[in-house]
């Protein structure tokens, strides 16, 4: 009996339709999967790219044949609301006839009015946020008044975080003019959070110890990551190798190949993620201090930002290096000589290379990136954070001394070090028993306890 309830038990998990979302929260579903329940994801559109993955303890049900294009993240997500306020009542209906009724409704903490519509609807509903319980901590006292904006000293001090200069807050906050509509998303969040029945964070207890001893005594959160393939931690869910949308990409057999040409911990792996956009002077400086290096290097970038590139850079780089417009990151973050990362910081980049050991050189760009990089030099002592000039712009002799530092370097031994004790954290944070894995066994079981 308890066996055939925990099967028929189904969560439905909404993310916010961008990749940064959602693969933290398709992470999360497969967990959830592994432990008997019945997971449906819902996604932007019907020719996702989640619909062709080879993930199959996981259900896709498309709210839209079609995905509204715009470049203003306030457009789609209102966009995306009209369709999941149209769609969600008849889905969940759906579910119920067929003998499956939603149990639980996971949404985007970037989604707030989805809690409001889950209540409407006499279903839990769980808010998941997708960045740090840091970051977190920053946007609730901004949402309560605690901190104000624009900044009325040069150092912040707040609960359960480390002294914060300007330039360590999110860049909505520090610079709140250039950004007023992503102010305004990431403060809605907290509208409505106490209402939730569950709050979960995609970080693990022992990585954001002090500010999320502080934030339990506001909420009852549970901290269900690192959310990034069982494979590369924990690796009891066989088939987890990558996040599910792992479509053939020609550039994975020449990434994996070259890289398995070169030395241990030789390459210095270089990605900005799929949203920050360097200027054309930064990225001739970064171009220009990879050439100053003696490290290989393989270096990411979208087919749109190449032509920012100095003329014949390619040519004269290519003996050491490799400059794609893809690659798998996890399988090159994992694999033996890639010995440091030159990131923009993003959090999923930063938990992956936390996981995996990986020493980093960050150069944060917007958003949450700029705490991400504070902690992973100043906190977790796994990295260098590269200083800007008057100007905005990382020089080249910049670059090229923070990643000889890392690499070669008396404090690049001490973050080594650090990088090999953090990635045993967290792969012990998600083993049977560890501290993210008993937040989902407990949700689980709560799940459990309530009526079907």
């Amino acid at each position: 009996m308890e066996k055939e309830r925990v099967h028929k038990t189904r969560v439905l998990v909404i993310p916010l339709p961008v990749q940064g979302h959602i693969n933290p929260m398709l992470q999360f579903a497969k967990r959830l999967a592994s432990k008997g329940l019945k997971v449906t994801m819902v996604t932007a559109f019907s020719n996702n790219e989640a619909m062709e993955t080879q993930e199959n303890s996981v259900e896709f049900e498309p709210i839209s044949d079609r995905l509204e294009e715009s470049n203003n993240i306030e457009n789609m997500v209102k966009w995306f609301q009209s369709q999941v306020s149209k769609r969600l009542p008849e889905l969940i209906v759906n579910q119920e006839n067929n003998g499956y009724p939603i149990s639980c409704l996971v949404y985007d903490s970037a989604m707030p009015w989805i809690l409001d519509l889950a209540k409407g609807l006499g279903i839990s509903g769980a808010s998941f946020f997708t960045h740090s319980c840091a970051v977190a901590s920053i946007y609730y006292n901004l949402h309560q008044g605690l901190l104000k904006v624009p900044l009325e000293e040069p150092l912040v001090s707040l609960a359960g975080l480390p002294p914060l200069k300007a330039h360590d807050l999110p860049s909505f906050v520090y610079d709140p003019g250039s950004y007023p509509s992503f102010l305004k998303l990431v403060i809605s969040r907290f509208s409505n959070v106490t209402e939730a029945d569950w709050i979960f964070f995609s970080s693990f207890d022992s990585l954001e110890k002090e500010v999320i001893s502080w934030m339990r005594t506001l909420w009852p959160i549970k901290t269900i990551g690192p959310t990034i393939p069982s494979i590369y931690l924990d690796k009891r869910l066989k088939e987890d190798t990558d996040y599910g949308f792992g479509r053939f990409n020609p550039n994975t057999d020449t990434c994996m190949k070259w890289l398995d040409s070169k030395e241990e911990a030789s390459v210095v792996y270089i990605s900005f993620g799929s949203m920050a956009d360097l200027g054309k002077e930064q990225m001739e400086e970064l171009a220009e201090g990879l050439k100053m290096i003696k490290n290989n290097f393989l270096w990411v970038i979208r087919e749109s930002e190449v032509e920012k590139l100095p003329s014949k850079f390619l040519e004269e780089t290519s003996v050491k290096g490799l400059v794609l417009n893809w690659c798998p990151q996890l399988e090159v973050l994992a694999h033996r000589s890639t010995g440091c990362f030159v990131t923009h910081c993003g959090w999923n980049s930063t938990l992956e290379a936390v996981s995996l050991g990986v020493p980093m050189v960050v150069m944060p760009q917007w958003t949450d990136q700029t705490t991400n990089a504070k902690f992973v030099s100043d906190v977790w002592n796994v990295g260098l954070r590269v200083e800007v000039n008057q100007n905005g712009i990382v020089p080249k002799e910049e670059i090229e001394l923070c990643i000889r530092e890392v690499t070669q370097g008396e404090r690049g031994k001490d973050i080594k070090r650090n990088s090999v004790k953090w990635r045993e954290l967290a792969k012990e944070a998600v083993d049977e028993g560890g501290s993210s894995d008993k937040n989902i066994e407990e949700f689980v079981a709560q799940l459990l306890c309530k009526p079907c």
